[in-house]
């Protein structure tokens, strides 16, 4: 194992203090995280191709060759269908109970993601991806968040419960690998 890879390790754990421990609306923590490497970066980046090939979405076969090439990558999702219970109708709904009977409604259709989700919860999301990203920033690790890893990373099963993930595939290299992407 090469000083690089170990430090990509420990980054990619640190990345995952900061996201647990970043501001949570009401002081609740519906925030998950893992960390991906070796095989499954394979995994997931499988998972994206079928996506993207299913779906016409040539943007998930790009990021495919984005989590190959990565060191780890770090998933960061959240329990979005967990309330609030401050009725602020961001979601959609007048007040958090019906946004919880439409959550257990049967769903129609097949998204990436499962919803509705508490705006207050997303919120909490952003912030702790955000809290992630600065801190691999501080210690000059380079990665890119990822829409499609996270789908990739729900259709694997890899996040249980969370009804969002995104992806934060890590890399230290020369050149930095999710830039100037073709």
């Amino acid at each position: 194992m090469t000083p690089e890879s170990e430090a990509v390790r420990l980054v990619a754990s640190l990345m995952a203090l900061s996201a647990r421990t970043a501001p949570k609306g009401k002081g609740v923590d519906t925030i998950e995280t893992a960390v991906l490497d070796g095989n499954d970066l394979a995994r997931l980046a499988g998972a994206m191709r079928t996506f993207g090939e299913e779906h016409g979405l040539g943007f998930f076969l790009r990021d495919a060759k984005n989590i190959e090439a990565a060191d780890a990558c770090l998933l960061i999702g959240c329990r979005g269908t967990e309330p609030a219970n401050i009725n602020c109708g961001a979601c959609g709904y007048l007040t958090c109970t019906e946004m919880t009977r439409a959550v257990r409604a049967p769903r129609k259709g097949d998204t990436p993601f499962a919803g509705p989700n508490c705006a207050v919860r997303m919120t909490d999301l952003g912030i702790a991806v955000g809290s992630a990203v600065k801190t691999a920033s501080i210690h000059n690790l380079d990665n890119r968040v990822l829409y499609s890893g996270g789908v990739g990373a729900r259709a694997l099963g890899v996040m249980e419960g969370c009804t969002v993930v995104y992806a934060v595939p890590l890399k230290a290299s020369g050149k930095n690998i999710f830039f100037d992407r073709t």
